[in-house]
């Protein structure tokens, strides 16, 4: 039963992905069928950030009251709403239209999953699936190109990718019960009053209180902006500082999710032996590395081994942050303080890109690795912070 569930979760997982680079890849074509400006692109992703960062806070309440496999199977739903309308809009407002449950499905199952598996699974498989995260990512735009490669309308990728999700909201439907099952078998709540703690919402108020949780959520703040920024303007530093040939950029741009998706399938083994304060330390290390070599040089075959060893480096910190918080703050808290974790997440991953821009467009596209340290060095102390005020040097492992 477990081995079944732990199945589902990865499915899901890669469900998460799929989607996330599809409007990137296929805007080249929607914006000229739509006759908007290319700027327009950046409306739906700031209405789908939106709608997830609200997703994210109400996840709380929303798990409680329906539990993890039906938020699960609901936001599933959601999201394959979502792609079949993209994929039949053929006007830009029904699209900006179909960016609301694009972005209500993905925030809410992000966090009530990424709980889930903290509470009930080991730090092994908190890096796994999120390396499978990587592989939908990885998936959903091949799955575009199939489309296109057969003449087919970009349309059709979408709705590819629908067809994918609603089958897995058939199976997540088929297995709610084995989630009740696992859950009586190994409960969430570990107090001595299990059923008063546990039927407990804590609300923005009370986690802001907790100590070392400021000091957290400014890390996934600081991880998310760091995280995003790469991953928007590493082809654009290729090209604009160190010369490389546009076409070579893009195609060798992707060496960063690269990194992320093999870091978190290697660091997946690594949690065997080190515990997640750990693996987040060498995260960062290795981050710091990468920025040394992208800041003294103007090579563009040594920054792509920079941006690559870039994405080793933000492999293991997101995974393992989300694993730690039920032994650093509460197997009760979880739910509510991940949902909050990954608005802030979300928070950050939607204004700092954008900001990168701003200063590029001002100053100089050589100022890009200095952005990403500022990040670093913020999230490096917030981290620490956050370990010494709940008083757990190493969080204990599941």
């Amino acid at each position: 039963m477990a081995f079944i569930l732990l199945f589902i979760i990865y499915l899901a997982f890669i469900s998460l992905g799929l989607p996330d680079a599809l409007l990137g890849a296929a805007w080249p074509l929607m914006y000229k069928e739509f006759a908007v400006p290319v700027s327009y692109a950046g409306i739906i992703a700031m209405i789908i950030s939106a709608c997830t960062i609200i997703s994210s806070f109400q996840s709380d309440r929303l798990t409680r009251k329906f539990g993890t496999g039906k938020i699960t199977t609901i936001s599933v739903f959601l999201t394959a709403v979502a792609l079949f309308g993209f994929g039949l809009s053929h006007n830009y407002y029904l699209l900006a239209l179909f960016a609301l449950p694009y972005g209500l499905g993905a925030g809410s199952v992000d966090a009530s999953l990424n709980n889930y598996v903290a509470l009930h699974y080991r730090s092994s498989h908190m890096s796994w699936l999120h390396c499978m995260w990587g592989v939908g990512a990885s998936l959903g735009p091949y799955i575009l190109g199939f489309a296109l490669h057969k003449n087919l309308p970009w349309n059709d990728g979408y709705l590819i990718v629908g067809s994918i999700q609603t089958l897995l909201c058939l199976c997540l439907l088929l297995t709610l019960p084995l989630w009740k099952k696992h859950a009586s078998g190994q409960t969430a709540c570990k107090q001595p009053s299990t059923s008063a703690t546990c039927s407990r919402t804590f609300g923005f108020k009370d986690l802001w209180r907790l100590p070392g949780a400021k000091a957290v959520l400014l890390t996934f703040f600081c991880y998310s902006a760091l995280e995003h920024s790469a991953a928007l303007w590493g082809s654009s530093y290729l090209v604009l500082h160190c010369h490389l040939d546009a076409a070579l950029a893009a195609q060798y741009a992707n060496r960063f999710f690269l990194g992320i998706t093999c870091g978190r399938l290697i660091s997946g083994f690594i949690a065997f032996k080190l515990k997640d304060a750990s693996l987040i330390r060498w995260g960062q290390g290795l981050i710091a590395v990468a920025l040394v070599i992208l800041a003294t040089t103007n090579n563009g075959q040594i920054a792509l081994i920079g941006l690559t060893i870039l994405g080793f480096g933000c492999a293991p910190i997101y995974p393992s942050v989300i694993h730690s918080t039920p032994a650093n703050f509460g197997a009760d808290k979880s739910q509510a303080l991940i949902g909050i974790q990954m608005g802030c997440a979300y928070i950050g991953s939607t204004l700092m890109p954008p900001l990168f821009g701003l200063i590029a467009n001002y100053c100089t596209s050589k100022v890009f690795p200095y952005f990403l340290a500022f990040f670093l060095l913020i999230m490096a102390l917030a981290h620490e912070s956050a370990l010494r005020q709940v008083k757990h040097k190493l969080p204990v492992k599941h």
